[in-house]
């Protein structure tokens, strides 16, 4: 005869093994779909700031702002299977000290059942826009991303970049500001 113990050994080890193939089959079932979407990014307005930079060096640097609208839909990203999504609005832009230079500027979480609609007008951005010398004065090509990290219940944590993106440029003179 078996043990107590050994039959609730075998009971647990089937239930893990039972829950372990359930888990892999929600993965499957979710694996396939396609997270993209469209997205609207405009510009407000934009400007630029010559400020001191407190590090080492005495040098000043460049520190953008901006104030942008984005819209999209994201509703039809969640499934059964997202937890919640997290959203990030990036800026691209070459200098000639940096071949690609990558600056997060805004973000937001979204959970499951919370409204995924971004209508946002006017909006500052959340974290500041520095450049580690002059790159931002006059920079002809800086392109706004929108995208996403899904998190899933079960499966991998994909990232996704939003269909549409938006460029613009950086005016050639500096904001004079009190510093």
């Amino acid at each position: 005869m078996h043990s107590l113990l050994s039959r609730g050994n075998a009971i647990l080890a089937y239930t893990l093994s039972v829950l372990a193939c359930l888990t892999f089959l929600c993965f499957l079932s979710t694996l396939f779909v396609d997270y993209r979407t469209n997205s609207t990014i405009n510009t407000v307005k934009v400007i630029v700031k010559s400020v001191p930079d407190f590090s080492a060096s005495r040098e000043r640097s460049d520190l953008g702002f901006l104030i942008f609208d984005l819209q999209a839909n994201l509703t039809h990203l969640f499934n059964w299977n997202v937890k919640q999504l997290f959203l990030y609005l990036t800026a691209e832009y070459s200098t000639p000290n940096n071949i690609l230079s990558q600056v997060v500027i805004w973000d937001k979480i979204i959970l499951r059942g919370e409204n995924a609609v971004l209508d946002f007008k006017s909006m500052n951005t959340k974290y500041y826009f520095w450049d580690d010398g002059n790159g931002l004065k006059g920079n002809q090509n800086v392109t706004l991303t929108l995208s996403w990290n899904i998190i899933p219940n079960a499966g991998l944590l994909p990232s996704i970049f939003a269909i549409g993106h938006h460029s613009f440029q950086f005016p050639s003179d500096y904001v004079q500001s009190r510093v």
